[in-house]
């Protein structure tokens, strides 16, 4: 069988003159260090810099890209050893998870996962078989046998991943320990936290209650009315800067920013903490409370990040019997103009506000996107994300956003991952797409070579620099 390898071409454009072009972008950029501003890596996990788990817990079971892919075709969940809430049994044997994933790999073709993990597997781990029923045993020996070196622990993949500074997201009543120990061993300028409010500014969730008492315990701060509640967000905030945050991230089904009279405000906080606010009201909250985390930024600096148009849980049976992130997340259509108007008409040209916003609905990239961020200093555009990080959507995103938006009014890429392992990956097709826009700008006499490499540098490396910048916490 033909040794595994992967084209050096590989998502760059076809047509000769601009491949040459996209080519020489992208060997300008492959080699910048990657700065990792918005992803769902465990600071737990990066604190401990133990060995990783078994290959099949490592690339399959946690990674709702390949679930969900195998679920749509009928694999059940208990095959890929997904656990359930109740603990009946799912297949625990690693090697029989791993061979149900390679005897289905052809189910990736075309999928950006077929492309992260093709990386992975040969870059990452040398397997020299392409996947199948057949390798399934030879590549999980090879990948097991790299796990068990010191090499392949977290912080050392750190340095060979080239990742300069990773950002990881926490509950807003996160204790940011293993962040402070990080610190004391001198990572602290390269992993930082990221503020997360959801699970206390959406009030009708079943843990809502629970997550506000954690909020006073962690603030000193008892929550009894609808200041107390504001006053010890504040706190965390405040501590999440002293601990080198840079950001906070915002959840929400829609983009909603409008304002509550102070009196709705502590009615609705009132009947949530007696456990019966309504939809309506939740729904009401969460929006009145991102105006809220706009002001708060304007005040002490993190940038904000909000993602939006995303239904969570859309089978409520898989949900009850597996909890989140098993796959059945689904994109919504998302409005913005008018929705985001009362925080844009506050703050929209505060000098302290960076508003940063990200979409997985194509459809409003051009129409609303782009000329909020082509007019609002405060307001940036994030990556493609989610349904939307594959080679045609973000080629779409850079041809859709660019002509009204430019380039100095995005963040650079984001990976917003789990799969630790990936992030290269992801940065990697990345920087090869903007290559191939930008060459195709070039081809045009749109621009010049010199500028489209400042343009690809800017997009890898220099935006998410400036874009999220040390705030005088443990990073600065």
């Amino acid at each position: 069988m033909r040794r595994w390898e992967l084209h050096p071409d590989r998502a760059l454009p076809v047509e000769g003159q601009v491949r040459d072009i996209a080519r020489a972008i992208l060997d300008a950029t492959a080699a910048l260090p990657i700065v990792s501003m918005h992803g769902h890596v465990e600071a737990e996990m990066l604190d401990r810099d133990g060995a990783f788990d078994d290959p099949a817990r490592l690339l399959v079971v946690p990674d709702h890209y390949v679930v969900r892919m195998l679920v749509s075709q009928g694999v059940p969940h208990d095959s890929l050893g997904v656990p359930r809430r109740d603990g009946r049994p799912v297949q625990t044997d690693p090697r029989e998870i791993w061979r149900t994933f390679a005897s289905n790999w052809h189910l990736f073709r075309g999928t950006p996962s077929r492309f992260w993990l093709e990386h992975v597997l040969v870059e990452v781990f040398g397997v020299e078989e392409r996947l199948s029923a057949e390798t399934a045993d030879a590549a999980y020996d090879a990948i097991a046998a790299r796990l068990a070196t010191p090499e392949y622990r977290p912080l050392a993949l750190l340095d060979r991943f080239g990742i300069e500074l990773i950002a990881t997201t926490d509950s807003a009543e996160a204790d940011l320990r293993h962040h402070a120990s990080l610190a004391a061993r001198g990572w602290g300028e390269r992993v930082v936290p990221t503020f997360r409010p959801d699970g206390l500014v959406h009030v009708d969730r079943p843990t809502w209650r629970d997550e506000v008492a954690l909020l006073g315990e962690r603030s000193g701060i008892e929550v009894t009315s609808y200041a107390s509640f504001v006053a010890a967000l504040e706190q965390r905030r405040a501590a999440f800067v002293a601990a080198g945050a840079r950001a906070t991230d915002h959840g929400h089904v829609t983009a909603d920013t409008t304002p509550l009279e102070p009196a709705q405000a502590e009615e609705i906080l009132a009947a949530a903490l007696r456990g019966r606010a309504t939809p309506a009201q939740a729904a009401a909250f969460s929006g009145h409370m991102l105006l809220e985390m706009a002001r708060m930024s304007c005040e002490d600096g993190l940038v904000m990040q909000l993602h939006s148009g995303v239904l969570r849980d859309h089978d409520p049976a898989v949900h009850a019997a597996r909890g989140n992130d098993v796959g059945y997340d689904i994109p919504v259509a998302a409005e913005y103009t008018r929705a985001l108007r009362p925080l844009l008409e506050r703050y929209g040209h505060h000098p302290r506000l960076t508003l940063v916003l990200f979409t997985v609905d194509e459809d409003v990239y051009s129409r609303e996107l782009a000329p909020l961020a082509g007019v609002y200093p405060a307001v940036r555009l994030g990556a493609p994300w989610w349904f939307l990080d594959t080679p045609e959507a973000m080629r779409r995103f850079r041809e859709a956003a660019t002509d009204t938006a430019g380039f100095y009014n995005m963040t650079g890429f984001v990976d917003d991952t789990r799969a630790f392992f990936s992030i290269p990956a992801r940065h990697n097709l990345a920087r090869r797409i903007d290559a191939g826009h930008l060459a195709r700008l070039v081809a045009e006499h749109r621009l010049d070579l010199d500028e489209a490499h400042e343009v690809a540098r800017a997009l890898a490396y220099d935006l998410p620099r400036r874009t999220y910048p040390p705030l005088g916490g443990a990073s600065a």
